[in-house]
């Protein structure tokens, strides 16, 4: 299950714990972990963050449901292949017409909760996200989101201060694909 992951280089304890926790919930549930069930307390996701062309900015989304600036990306639904889904996400989240996966290893994992809503119990995300380049800046708001923005990397802090943002900012300066 984990080769249709992805490689990880584990840099941290953090990277490392996250690692493990995700290859746990994969060897115990198998093709479910990349489903919706409900009854397993989470599912894997896939995100992409995407840089413009000239590596200084990153295309977020003003996350309807969330209400928050995030990176693109989704669910699985059933789909095990996450840099696929990281990079199909993209393309419905934003509208770009060129997305280049700019190495093939996974950038970072990020296991978090998702809060109770309507008949959805609160449940984990094991979040595999992916490291993209857009060949163009022009966009399209999906009906997923408030609104999408190139947002300039050194400006990232001002629309969120989620950790697991920023840190994909920081793996992709670390990584020499981006700048700040």
């Amino acid at each position: 299950m984990m080769h249709e992951i992805g490689h990880f280089e584990v840099e941290t304890d953090r990277d490392r714990a996250e690692w493990a926790r995700l290859r746990a919930f994969c060897a115990e549930w198998g093709d479910r972990a990349f489903s919706r069930d409900a009854l397993i307390g989470g599912h894997v996701t896939a995100s992409a963050f995407v840089l413009c062309p000239e590596g200084v900015s990153v295309l977020l989304t003003h996350h309807r449901k969330l209400d928050r600036w995030l990176q693109l990306g989704g669910h699985c639904d059933g789909i095990a292949d996450t840099c696929f889904v990281a990079q199909k996400e993209a393309y419905e989240e934003s509208g770009l017409s060129r997305i280049d996966l700019l190495r093939p290893e996974v950038l970072d994992v990020d296991i978090h909760e998702i809060p109770a809503r309507g008949a959805e119990p609160a449940h984990l995300h094991y979040d595999v996200r992916f490291l993209f380049q857009a060949r163009s800046r022009a966009f399209r708001v999906s009906s997923e989101s408030l609104d999408l923005a190139w947002v300039p990397l050194s400006e990232l802090a001002a629309y969120t201060d989620a950790p697991s943002v920023l840190r994909l900012r920081d793996k992709a300066v670390a990584w020499g694909a981006a700048q700040v």
